[in-house]
């Protein structure tokens, strides 16, 4: 049986490439908003956008960021990250830069999302823990395939990690 995971990332730049990760079918996701859905949550204020990822995250045994060019940094990124590790999820990044969107366009890579947080009980950064994979090509099918092919190992491999810390 597939685990399910919740998928992170930044909405109106890598919907297409996030959605080629979805459908690459090794895992359950959550459930993907519309525009038009995403549009009337947002509308609802913070609360309302904070109560879909939580209610999203209820469930889940990992948390996938999707890394495009403008994910780090961004604020709902940083709490799905948050909160899935406070929660005990394992957490783990792929680079989707390389994946082409609608206009069969790639973007820049990038930075490492997790660079900005510290575990209280150390201050070790958790980049130094979380997993970023960067597939290593540049052809978007061999990033497709790539992903398609670790994307399970690389969730088991963040829950056991997830265990141990």
């Amino acid at each position: 049986m597939a685990r399910k995971v919740f998928y992170s990332f930044h909405y109106i730049p890598d919907c297409t490439r996030a959605a080629l990760v979805r459908n690459a079918g090794a895992l359950e996701g959550n459930q993907p908003l519309g525009d038009n859905d995403w549009e009337k949550v947002k509308k609802q204020g913070s609360a309302a956008i904070q109560q879909w990822i939580d209610g999203q995250l209820k469930g889940r045994s990992a948390t996938v960021v999707l890394i495009g060019a403008e994910t780090a940094g961004r604020k709902w990124i940083k709490y799905e990250i948050e909160k899935s590790w406070s929660e005990g999820k394992g957490v783990v990044g792929v680079y989707i830069h390389n994946l082409k969107n609608l206009q069969g366009l790639q973007s820049k890579k990038g930075g490492n999302p997790f660079d900005d947080f510290r575990l209280r009980s150390s201050g070790v950064s958790l980049s130094s823990i979380v997993k970023a994979y960067d597939p290593p090509y540049s052809s978007s099918k061999l990033v497709y395939g790539h992903i398609a092919a670790n994307l399970e190992s690389w969730v088991e491999e963040a829950i056991a990690i997830r265990a141990s810390v």
